[in-house]
């Protein structure tokens, strides 16, 4: 099968006074219709590399990548009006911060019908309920209420339901989904994997979750790439998470937190130059 995005020795650099600072180094994967978790430290590449995806990197950043193809479309070649074009319609993007996606001075209904109409031909009425269907999808109580609020009047949980909605109310071929549940309470958190499970198994959506919760992803997804400094040190299925070998993984699977047995001296990754290579 055609994997639906083909990615091959991605690099994002960005000039700064010291020199060029590389946030991806030569990044390669394939991704089907399926659940790809991407895990690894802040500052190990992985929001860059969702931002590179979508077109997001901002303009000082420089992208350069052999291969960069999106269900048969060069990414690295396509102009930037189809690039918005796919950008909320076939690709879609939760940010990890809604307070920083959000606009302010528009109310959450109408940001999300804006989304639906960017992309889809459909009536005022029509627009509404879907987007108060997705609002009920995300458990938002008394979506009624919630359409008329500007985002400064929610909180952060919520915020994060009603980016999650808006990028989903469109039914988008790829989500990359940055830290998607992290403001969430564990009974939404559950609610939110199963809409996006759904969409996985029913209309063969692919899915880039990215996180930091380890044990979400090893239960979540179907393959894990693990990120370190810019680049992936393991590749390995989702279920054998807990048996992986390079040091760098086994290093954050010892700072999850267990229960019993002791934790005292707390562990401490041996970092080594080699990782890096």
């Amino acid at each position: 099968m055609t994997p639906l995005l083909t990615v091959e020795d991605l690099r994002v650099e960005y000039p700064t006074r010291k020199g060029v600072v590389a946030a991806v180094r030569g990044l390669s994967f394939t991704l089907g219709r399926e659940r790809l978790g991407i895990v690894g430290e802040s500052g190990s590449g992985k929001s860059q590399t969702g931002r590179a995806i979508m077109g997001l990197t901002p303009p000082q950043g420089r992208v350069t990548a052999k291969r960069m193809d999106f269900d048969g479309i060069d990414l690295l070649t396509a102009p930037p009006k189809l690039r918005r074009q796919l950008r909320g319609g076939r690709m879609a993007m939760v940010l990890q911060d809604p307070k920083y996606s959000l606009n302010p001075v528009m109310s959450i209904g109408r940001q999300i019908i804006e989304t639906l109409q960017t992309h889809e031909t459909v009536g005022a009425k029509a627009a509404r309920d879907r987007a108060m269907a997705m609002l009920e999808a995300v458990q938002i109580r008394n979506p009624e209420r919630v359409f008329d609020l500007y985002p400064h009047l929610v909180s952060g949980g919520m915020g994060q339901r009603v980016m999650i909605a808006m990028m989903l109310v469109v039914g988008p071929s790829l989500l990359i989904a940055d830290e998607p549940t992290s403001a969430l309470d564990v009974t939404v958190q559950l609610d939110v994997l199963g809409i996006l499970d759904d969409l996985v198994a029913k209309q063969g959506m692919g899915l880039i979750f990215v996180s930091h919760d380890l044990r979400l992803v090893s239960s979540f997804c179907d393959r894990v790439l693990v990120m370190y400094a810019g680049r992936v040190v393991e590749e390995i299925a989702a279920a054998n998470l807990g048996q992986a070998q390079h040091p760098y993984t086994r290093g954050l699977l010892a700072c999850m937190p267990t229960l019993g047995g002791s934790r005292h001296p707390l562990p401490v990754l041996d970092r080594q130059p080699e990782w890096r290579q």
